[in-house]
């Protein structure tokens, strides 16, 4: 007996990401035309370099950040000390993400990423991020991507290598017959 189960159905992220892109792009180019007729070309050009320029500016020094906290974490795990976990929000993620935004060509994009520049704001995404991602996780069905970290601690716990070799039971014929003889071929050593 045979069931056929039931077409999947596409999810409206999968179904309106691509519109909601769409939509947007053609916004951000109807809104530096608007900019274009009032201000002109040359206050548009400006714009778009200030924003390239603030972007760039914004991610070398959250990059800055990141690798002065990386250093500071390898330094307290040097000395024994357990790191502090970080809050949500906290991080720099979220300031790479404004600096990208800002460093995009658009005015909306522009305005998206000043928001994210301002604390509360960063704060507050990083919260619902958070949240999101503990809901996903432990939503998720066994053997799936959510499941892949509790699979590796089940199966690996202590995360030990060992080294090994392959010895085939199968040898060719050599001149005693069948799988007699010694065997006189090179074996690799065990250890490198």
């Amino acid at each position: 007996m045979t069931t056929s189960a039931a077409p999947r159905r596409r999810s409206p992220a999968r179904t309106f990401l691509p519109l909601a892109i769409a939509a947007w792009l053609i916004l951000e180019i109807w809104l530096l035309t608007v900019v274009a007729d009032v201000a002109g070309g040359l206050a548009v050009a400006a714009l778009l370099a200030g924003g390239i320029v603030l972007g760039a500016v914004v991610i070398k020094r959250a990059g800055r950040r990141a690798f002065k906290n990386l250093a500071d974490t390898f330094q307290q795990a040097q000395q024994g000390k357990q790191p502090a976990p970080q809050q949500p929000g906290r991080g720099n993620g979220l300031t790479m993400l404004a600096g990208l935004l800002l460093m995009m060509p658009g005015l909306l994009s522009d305005v998206a990423g000043l928001f994210l520049l301002l604390p509360p704001v960063r704060a507050w995404i990083g919260r619902r991020a958070a949240r999101s991602l503990e809901r996903k996780m432990a939503s998720a069905p066994a053997g799936s991507f959510g499941d892949a970290f509790q699979q590796a601690r089940i199966h690996y716990p202590d995360g030990k290598v060992v080294q090994g070799e392959v010895i085939r039971e199968h040898r060719p014929e050599g001149p005693s017959g069948p799988g007699g003889g010694p065997d006189t071929g090179h074996r690799p050593p065990l250890t490198p």
